[in-house]
């Protein structure tokens, strides 16, 4: 009887710590799904420790080491489990993903389709795995990918996880609607997979601010569904830090309240500060969080320092924290706004035109927006504008009549307007030749092509602006309390044209007499008709005028003729 009773209990203690094994690996993907990378690392560690033969805590402790981007990490785990055991499928899987991530697509079928041959494609598990590591890496296949969700969803119906990784790899094809039916299946399976509400916002956030109702809402919904999920959080810290620098901080709370205590955790609270204009106690918390951070702290925190120095007028210091931010940060994790915040502190360096050129480039093919790609435009534009290389400026004003679909005045100004500033007169004609064809009516336009063209015929022998100065006087008189200076300008012209170019004193006379009727105190035109009604006396024609209000003023001195000035 003794010896049956301690079987029993021994058998109790066996039964007892499978239990325990199960549910600290439940627990550690449970911490792995929040996004709680070291609380999951430890306990797989622990795992792994206590049983190296223990191939999901093996598997999954590659993955959080992935998930940490720490790919060496990873492929010496899985190596290392594969030497004691070479034929096990979720660990041919892990290692595949690996072979992935460094760009061995072959190998890595190889590993996977070994993995599934071995479960004879019926381990839900293994199916999974293997869509999960397409979807991961760039180099991975999503058809593929979504060949064997497909299966693993038919061989398990009560997973989530498999239809919500169905539904990201649906999204990487940009397939919206097939992803938001995948994430809506996980939710029909658990109400509570806060995942799914939370990849469906994002779906919808792809699409622009005007969807911004719906993807919200699906935030809140998973913020409900589970408020221990950390992801929404650190996205709408994101979201807010630039729109309302209260909500993000309250949602930063949020999240450091179920996140880990870890150099990303640290990166938000830097990014508070900044979003604060708190430039020099961002900067001084980023360093902190690098100092703190081990061997591997978040990249991000060096982009912040170079933003937070930029802020603060420390180029150099800039300078250095974005080169050391691109050579720590994955390429595909860096964004436009870096290349383009990079591009222009590289301005502030004479020399670097050409490389500053290159990363708005590199910003432009990324951003997908088009408000986005016309915001790079502008800013490079503005950091010429500051040096007052007015050429430059404006061929970037010039580009973003190429990206905006319905580019307006304001866009055609910028762009003719700093040609013109910077006496490249038959590119400012250009511009101006096509604000007059889209704003026929607008007196503008045609003033501009008239000054233009006034640069390229400086001597005005060749009557190049006459044509436009006609427009400026048609349009003009419509409402000549409006439009006076422009209309008295184009009259000046006239005079200088018919008495200098075409030896006609009486158009020049006729065009005089027209000056006097808008300004009978106009001395010059007063002393243009004298001279005009003297003949051997010179004719001025010096003006200094100014475009149409609101605009910068234009001071232009003609040379002049043999026979006199205008």
């Amino acid at each position: 009887m003794r010896k049956i009773r301690n079987i029993t209990l021994i058998l109790s203690l066996l039964i007892t710590g499978s239990a325990v094994v199960a549910q600290n690996l439940d627990e550690g993907r449970k911490f792995y799904y929040y996004e709680r990378y070291n609380s999951a690392k430890n306990i797989f560690n622990n795992l792994v420790s206590a049983n190296p033969n223990n191939a999901d805590a093996t598997y999954w402790l590659g993955q959080t080491l992935l998930a940490q981007e720490d790919v060496d990490g990873a492929k010496a785990v899985y190596q290392k489990a594969l030497q004691a055991s070479p034929n096990v499928p979720l660990l041919l899987v892990g290692m595949g993903h690996v072979q992935l991530l460094q760009n061995d697509a072959t190998g890595a079928r190889n590993a996977f389709e070994t993995a599934i041959n071995l479960s004879k494609s019926k381990d839900a598990n293994i199916l999974n795995a293997v869509g999960r590591a397409n979807i991961d890496a760039k180099a991975g296949d999503v058809a593929y990918a979504i060949d064997k969700l497909k299966l693993a969803a038919e061989r398990d119906k009560k997973s989530a996880d498999i239809w919500a990784n169905l539904g990201d790899a649906y999204r990487k094809m940009t397939d919206g609607a097939n992803a938001q039916l995948a994430y809506q299946s996980a939710l029909a399976i658990d109400p509570k997979y806060a995942r799914a509400s939370y990849m469906i916002g994002r779906i919808y956030q792809t699409q622009g601010t005007a969807q911004e109702g719906i993807y919200l809402n699906y935030f809140n919904n998973a913020m409900t569904q589970d408020p221990s999920y950390a992801p929404v959080y650190a996205w709408l810290v994101d979201y807010y830090y630039q729109r309302d620098v209260n909500k993000a901080r309250d949602y930063l709370n949020k999240y450091v309240a179920v996140a880990d205590q870890d150099s990303k955790n640290c990166y938000y609270q830097a990014t508070i500060l900044y979003a604060s204009n708190l430039f020099a106690q961002s900067a001084a918390k980023a360093n902190e969080c690098i100092a703190s951070g081990g061997t591997n702290p978040d990249p991000r925190l060096y982009g912040l320092v170079a933003f937070a120095s930029n802020r603060l007028g420390d180029s150099l210091n800039a300078k250095k924290f974005f080169e050391t931010y691109f050579s720590k940060q994955k390429p595909d994790k860096i964004g436009p706004n870096d290349l383009d915040q990079y591009a222009k502190v590289l301005l502030k360096f004479p020399g670097n035109e050409a490389l500053a050129a290159s990363y708005v480039e590199k910003a432009l093919a990324l951003d997908t927006v088009e408000a986005d790609k016309v915001a790079h435009l502008q800013g490079i534009a503005q950091s010429y504008l500051a040096a007052k290389n007015y050429n430059e400026a404006a061929n970037y004003y010039t580009r973003i009549l190429k990206v905006k679909k319905n580019f307006g005045k304001v866009d055609l100004y910028n762009a003719g307007w700093n040609y013109y500033k910077g006496n490249s007169y038959s590119s400012a004609d250009s511009v101006f030749g096509i604000y007059t064809q889209k704003f026929p009516e607008d007196i503008f336009g045609w003033y501009m092509r008239s000054r233009s063209s006034e640069g390229l015929d400086s001597t005005g022998s060749k009557g190049l602006a006459k044509p436009y100065y006609d427009k400026v006087i048609q349009y003009g008189l419509l409402d000549t309390a409006k439009n006076k200076a422009q209309v008295i300008t184009a009259y000046k012209y006239m005079v200088a044209y018919y008495y200098n170019t075409k030896k006609d004193n009486a158009s020049a006379l006729d065009y005089t007499r027209r000056i006097l009727l808008l300004d009978p105190t106009n001395t010059t035109a007063l002393d243009n008709l004298k001279a005009l009604s003297s003949p051997g006396t010179k004719v001025k024609s010096k003006t200094t005028t100014s475009p149409e209000k609101g605009k910068p003023e234009v001071k232009v001195k003609v040379k002049s003729g043999h026979q006199g000035t205008r």
